[in-house]
């Protein structure tokens, strides 16, 4: 049985370019297009099963773990809205950059340098972000089952990632690496993308029930992300803990 999540390859990959997190024209621009439709689709999820009431922090003193944070694009917008955030990264540069962007906005965010396997914590988590990572690490199953360990029952996560299908071959690789050059050529490995049954049938055995699954689709000429029916690229998940 594998003991660590870790691919060192792909840790380097987003070690390279660590300080481009918080450039929306870098090489992270397509993450910044992405962030308000994550954001507002983690938010209201959360504020539904919770049956949460506070017009200014709609998330107050809800504990989020994000998983694979980078450099905070995702736990900065949560703590705002009033979360309790932790973020862990496995590359040391990027929880570097989490800190310093962090710091300097003046918010309270615990960040470590870490895996889920190796993370230990007293209180366990409300909240687990899983997003756009599972497609990144060495062992998806063994990845999954260590988050599950960290959340609460009844806790929520979110998974989104990419579907192994020919349309994501080209849109995500094809078209988003090499001919938009939206992202650094080699960012994705098509046999790394999850089809939806299989993240299904794997959290399933983490005994989570899926609550619901959407698809996330980019409109060109609005030049915007929403969500849509059609999962055939990226789609979004989230799963409540038995």
């Amino acid at each position: 049985m594998k003991n660590n999540t870790i691919n060192k390859k792909e840790i380097e990959k987003f070690s390279k370019i660590a300080e481009e997190w918080w450039n929306p024209e870098g090489k992270f621009k397509p993450l910044h297009k992405f962030n308000p439709i994550r954001i507002s689709y983690i938010k209201e999820n959360i504020i539904k099963t919770f049956n949460l009431e506070n017009k200014k922090n709609p998330l107050k003193n809800v504990k989020i773990l994000d998983v694979g944070c980078g450099g905070g694009l995702l736990s900065e917008p949560m703590c705002r809205l009033g979360a309790e955030v932790t973020g862990i990264d496995a590359s040391n540069k990027n929880i570097n950059v989490a800190k310093i962007h962090s710091k300097k906005n003046d918010l309270k965010i615990n960040y470590f340098c870490t895996s889920p396997e190796n993370f230990k914590i007293k209180d366990k988590f409300d909240v687990i972000l899983n997003m756009e990572i599972v497609e990144h690490v060495e062992d998806v199953s063994f990845f999954l089952k260590s988050c599950n360990n960290l959340l609460k029952k009844n806790g929520i996560m979110f998974v989104a990632t990419l579907n192994k299908t020919l349309k994501s071959y080209i849109f995500a690789i094809v078209g988003a690496e090499y001919i938009l050059r939206w992202l650094p050529i080699g960012t994705h490995e098509w046999e790394k993308f999850l089809k939806p049954e299989e993240l299904i049938s794997i959290q399933k055995e983490n005994d989570f029930k899926l609550d619901r699954i959407d698809g996330m689709s980019f409109n060109i000429l609005k030049d915007k992300w929403s969500l849509s029916d059609d999962k055939s690229v990226n789609y979004i998940t989230k799963f409540i803990k038995n």
